[in-house]
């Protein structure tokens, strides 16, 4: 029998330590895991399906997204979490795209297979659900792309529909039913995701979990090109048993509502409810500090705010059987977060102060990954996209390179 060792108190736990379940971290079953996941949000105006697509009705919708750990059966979750109306699917399928291509409007011959729901080929969403469809017997490899094409007859009558804009693939929208076609005739490219929030394999596997905001969500990494940080983790480990479950969106906070909900409020939704979770990694607060007023005061306060939230988190992920990793926010000198007081960077070092001093089970320090040894307010060069904040692919492959891969 494997050795247990349990959390014996709130506080954190060593580093080494395994909360509730066997040492090893890993299950040694099949069973459904998210394989892939997209942090379910409202659609502002201007990432909208373009027209004459506004509603979505008679549209076929092709979009393609990343499977990390593999398996031979999967299922598709489709999200109405923000809609304004019920979301009726006519139908729907998943295939494998020509060339193992992100973006690509094309799927292979051969290996197409309808989506059912209890059976029949069409489902509503009910305002706020989401429905998960049937099995399909569908080998998908590690790192492989999946096809998931949606039909739309009457759309969503609606301005609030449920998106993940900053999907950096492309998506395609065509007018009519081409939802088993070969190639969609016409189609009109827009690079959001619409209406999807996770596909489930069958397997023998574990997922980490990552909370962010846009650094994590891959903002100025390669539209097309997979080369988020979670993207090249997965690569450099390349373990087909572990699943890597990217749930950050661009603009999110840990404390209160940006764009998405807080990281609180969606806590149990984008990772309690993960099938197949094992571990939570968290990197997020960079939007708490830059947002909050430059004054002593407000600083002080954003900074006891987010040590607590913090500690909310890990409370809440070891009650759920989870290892919690926090990551060090990671520098915006030159940025328009920065103030000439100093006092968002005093913020920034009095949070990972914290971060590296025990909130978590174990550190990732991205921090110290991709600073300038110079100047350690600001990104190094060679991994800044220009604005002083966010992070090129060379940046992200550090992220990448900085997680121990003792923690997984």
């Amino acid at each position: 029998m494997k050795r247990r060792t349990l959390l014996a108190s709130s506080g954190a736990v060593a580093s080494g330590a395994i909360i509730g379940r066997d040492v090893s971290g890993r299950s040694d079953r099949k069973r459904w895991v998210h394989t892939w996941t997209g942090m379910p949000q409202l659609t502002e105006p201007h990432n909208m399906p373009p027209a004459p697509f506004a509603t979505l009705a008679d549209t076929t919708l092709r979009q393609t997204v990343r499977i990390t750990a593999g398996g031979s059966r999967l299922r598709v979750r489709y999200s109405n979490a923000f809609g304004g109306v019920d979301l009726p699917i006519t139908a729907a399928g998943v295939a494998l795209p020509v060339g193992n291509q992100a973006g690509s409007s094309a799927i292979r011959a051969g290996t197409s297979r309808p989506l059912t729901f209890g059976g029949r080929p069409s489902v509503v969403v009910p305002i706020g659900a989401q429905i998960v469809s049937d099995p399909i017997d569908l080998p998908v490899l590690a790192a492989a792309n999946l096809t998931v094409t949606t039909y739309l007859a009457e759309g969503q009558n609606t301005t609030s529909i449920t998106s993940h804009p900053g999907s950096r693939t492309t998506s395609w929208l065509v007018n009519g039913d081409q939802h088993d076609a070969l190639d969609l005739t016409g189609a009109t490219p827009v690079d959001h995701w619409y209406l999807l929030s996770g596909i489930e394999v069958h397997a023998e596997a574990n997922g980490l979990v990552l909370v962010g905001d846009s650094l994590t969500d891959g903002r100025g990494s390669t539209t097309n090109g997979n080369d988020r940080w979670p993207d090249q983790l997965f690569d450099g480990l390349r373990d087909p048993r572990l699943a890597v479950l990217n749930q950050a969106a661009g603009g999110n906070r840990v404390l209160r509502d940006g764009l998405g909900p807080n990281a609180l409020a969606r806590l149990d939704r984008d990772v309690l409810a993960v099938s197949g979770a094992s571990w939570l990694l968290v990197f997020e607060g960079v939007n708490d500090i830059g947002v909050a007023p430059a004054a002593d005061s407000d600083q002080q306060l954003i900074v006891a705010e987010l040590i607590g939230a913090y500690r909310q988190i890990v409370l809440r992920a070891h009650a759920a059987d989870l290892r919690v990793y926090g990551a060090t926010l990671t520098p915006f000198g030159g940025n328009i977060y920065d103030d000439v007081t100093g006092l968002r960077e005093r913020s920034r070092q009095a949070v990972n102060a914290a971060i590296r001093e025990g909130l978590f089970d174990a550190v990732v320090d991205f921090d110290a990954a991709v600073r300038d040894p110079a100047a350690p307010r600001q990104l190094a060069a060679a991994y800044d996209t220009g604005d002083h904040l966010h992070l090129n692919p060379a940046g992200y492959a550090a992220l990448a390179a900085a997680i121990p891969r003792r923690l997984l």
